[in-house]
């Protein structure tokens, strides 16, 4: 998979993936600089209705007049204060095509007893599978989540998950997650702000196979 140069991760599980075709997708954009404030997004698919994943001042450093907004069915009301050029609400096990992206929803909820509450089964909080402009690649953004019976199968080449603990899997849950799912990729997320530590990094990269490449985005 490379360096995966056209993936970045800016804070916490803020991500930006473009395509071949210059098609732009970003996911839960969140305490971006105002230096990255591109207004390049064609899409900008949120997980879930947390602040640190549905920031409405973030959403406007990245979009333009004519972004798309792809999002949970059970969001509506917050993903309609965005003002979006058109929005997409999806419900687990969806698929939409787009100009320049497939999308698939996958569910993304707590199943670890210590917090069954943040992220709960019935919100209807998704993850996404993305391919871009045609290519074969398939992104997985999973979303605050557990594994879980819904994303255990989940078919992708590259995964984005986080391994901060707290409020997802730590990074030894994570590992496990990520080598039942076996992308040939995986760039984790969700550590060094607000949850979880570069410590977490190491650990997490020590216990994932190693016929998995361990692609870090975030700059210690």
């Amino acid at each position: 998979m490379g360096s995966l140069e056209n993936v970045r991760v800016f804070t916490q599980s803020a991500i930006r993936i473009e395509g071949a075709g210059e098609t732009v997708a970003y996911f839960d954009p969140f305490s971006l600089a105002a230096a990255e404030a591109a207004h390049d997004a064609d899409y900008v698919l949120i997980t879930h209705a947390h602040y640190d994943h549905l920031s409405p001042e973030d959403y406007a450093r990245v979009a333009g007049e004519n972004t798309v907004v792809v999002a949970p069915a059970s969001m509506a009301g917050e993903i309609a204060g965005l003002g979006a050029a058109a929005t997409h609400l999806m419900g687990a096990g969806e698929r939409i095509e787009l100009p320049g992206i497939c999308v698939e929803a996958v569910p993304a909820y707590n199943v670890e007893p210590e917090r069954l509450g943040m992220h709960p089964r019935e919100n209807g909080w998704l993850g996404y599978v993305v391919t871009l402009d045609g290519e074969p690649t398939r992104y997985y953004v999973s979303g605050d989540t557990d594994q879980n019976p819904d994303n255990e199968a989940v078919g992708c080449d590259v995964a984005l998950v986080p391994i901060g603990g707290t409020y997802t899997c730590d990074p030894h849950q994570a590992a496990a997650f990520v080598n039942v799912l076996r992308p040939a990729a995986v760039v984790p997320t969700h550590y060094g702000s607000i949850v979880g530590t570069y410590a977490d990094l190491d650990a997490f990269a020590a216990e994932v196979d190693p016929a998995i490449a361990v692609i870090p985005k975030l700059e210690r």
